[in-house]
């Protein structure tokens, strides 16, 4: 069976190359705003669902969580888990499924970690089973982009060089996805990668959501968690309930 894009991409150095000027600060700014708002008990377990490397996982933890991290990629696994301590652990998961025997009073997904799948009922799986291990009442937390800003501010266009290695980047999209055709050469040999995220508005959301059974609270347009507003927030923000 073929790999989904994601398995392979995100699984490279290349993708912790490209990414590696990600702002650690402005993350654990978002967290800490988040964990304000929300007012979650210190202590309770939550699940960091596709958490990568763990950047927020560990600022989790640090405000007195215990964190379990989960991602498909071993790669972004075997870097997390070096920051395993007491409350804080990290393993290989597909977000699709659900952890046997583990309750979690809220779920974070972050940093446009939904709509990777070739098969938009796989979305519908991931909320199942983040419904499912959440106990009564707990948390969902979705932070996406706001894909008509996105579309509308696209630069199909550019060059990023990083660690000496020139990412030529092409961005472009059709009625359902966002593209991102990565090309790039190393040591003389030459790669190509492309990212595709489902193109997901609050309405499909709203529709996933009510179906697997979650009430949308509220919804923020950016990580000063500033009212959403479509026309102009740089994020989908979502924060939902367990029905």
């Amino acid at each position: 069976m073929q790999k989904e894009w994601f398995e392979d991409w995100f699984d490279t150095n290349y993708y912790h190359v490209l990414y590696q000027n990600r702002n650690d600060e402005e993350a654990r700014r978002f967290i800490h705003n988040l964990i304000d708002h929300l007012g979650i008990p210190k202590g309770v377990k939550v699940l960091d669902l596709a958490c990568g490397k763990g950047r927020h996982s560990i600022t989790l933890n640090e405000l007195g969580y215990d964190v379990l991290g989960v991602d498909l990629s071993p790669n972004s696994i075997e870097t997390a888990k070096k920051h395993v301590r007491d409350g804080l652990s990290f393993d290989v998961h597909d977000m699709r499924k659900r952890i046997d025997g583990q309750k979690f009073s809220a779920i974070f997904n972050l940093f446009t970690s939904f709509g990777y799948f070739s098969d938009e009922a796989d979305n519908l799986a991931v909320l199942t089973s983040a419904h499912q291990m959440l106990e009564e009442n707990g948390l969902l937390l979705i932070d996406f982009m706001n894909v008509k800003k996105v579309i509308e501010e696209m630069k199909q266009e550019e060059t990023k060089t990083l660690s000496s290695i020139d990412f030529h980047i092409s961005k472009y999209c059709d009625k359902q996805h966002i593209f991102k055709e990565i090309e790039f050469e190393d040591q003389g040999q030459k790669f190509k990668f492309t990212e595709r995220v489902q193109i997901l508005p609050l309405s499909k959301f709203e529709a996933l959501l009510e179906h697997a059974e979650f009430k949308i609270l509220r919804t923020f347009g950016d990580f000063n968690l500033s009212n959403f507003d479509e026309n102009v927030s740089d994020r989908l923000i979502i924060l939902a309930r367990k029905n």
